[in-house]
């Protein structure tokens, strides 16, 4: 009967640990991408909540500015392509406690600081030189539907903004649809829309 010496015997053992450890590291290296890809998934997850968060304080914003000035609530309604993008421009009236206003120049100050909110325009930081903005959305639009005449009635404020994965059940919610900031289907459009009773 054959038996093998001490050195076959010890050449033997260190091939089975040299496999041992290739194999521990092929383990390892798996559980670490999947940790690298659960680290992608809880950044999209958490600039989606930011942003979301971020829609429902400025659509609440919106609508206090609004009850607190009914008597021009006409004047915060927005066209169909809505508001986003610096499509106003800064009124002359300031309206500031410094500087007092009328209804409806207080209602196109509101509009005009809204649209700076959802833009970022209101927070901003200098980086090499240059201000760039931190806050608001990614590609916002702002939209306000209610009684064409203003008064007493529901309003609707809408906000939308670019999110960072693809949808499949497209809302049929008009503001910003079509206009090529949210992809060709707006696939990639992320909607609030919150609905209030204003009283006059």
């Amino acid at each position: 009967m054959y038996r093998p010496t001490r050195l076959q015997t010890s050449l033997a053992m260190r091939g089975i640990g040299m496999i041992e450890v290739l194999v521990t590291l092929l383990i390892i290296s798996v559980g670490f991408l999947s940790m690298a890809g659960l680290q992608t998934v809880a950044k999209r997850s958490n600039f989606d909540a930011v942003q979301r968060t971020t829609a429902v304080i400025l659509a609440q914003d919106i609508l206090e500015k609004m009850r607190a000035n009914p008597l021009s609530l006409e004047e915060y309604l927005t066209r169909a392509a809505g508001l986003g993008g610096g499509t106003l421009t800064e009124p002359t009236q300031a309206c500031s406690s410094a500087e007092r206003c009328n209804t409806a120049q207080l209602a196109a100050y509101d509009q005009w600081l809204w649209e700076q909110s959802i833009d970022g325009a209101t927070e901003t930081r200098m980086l090499d030189g240059a201000t760039t903005e931190t806050g608001g959305l990614s590609e916002p639009t702002g939209c306000v539907s209610g009684p064409a005449a203003g008064g007493a009635g529901l309003y609707s404020v809408t906000i939308v903004w670019r999110g960072l994965s693809e949808l499949t059940n497209i809302s049929d919610n008009e503001c910003g649809a079509g206009s090529g900031n949210y992809g060709d289907a707006d696939q990639f459009r992320r909607i609030l829309e919150i609905q209030v009773y204003i009283a006059s």
